[in-house]
């Protein structure tokens, strides 16, 4: 995320980026000391899209501060 943004990690903590899923559950996470996106806890597939054959999870990447 850091690299896709331009952004140094030292920039990634200042400006307080954020990841928002849909649902209560925050699947996903930014890795402080890289700058990666990673899961936050494990994705059970089969309990989130049992009868969906293609499963999606969005999420969004909030970034304070101008870009």
């Amino acid at each position: 995320v850091a690299k896709d943004l331009g952004l140094q990690l030292p920039e990634i903590r200042d400006r307080g980026i954020r990841i928002v899923s849909e649902g209560r559950t925050p699947y996903f996470a930014l890795h402080g000391k890289t700058g990666h996106l990673v899961t936050a806890e494990r994705i059970d597939r089969e309990q989130l899209c049992e009868s969906v054959q293609q499963c999606v999870l969005r999420c969004e990447l909030i970034v304070a501060g101008e870009m």
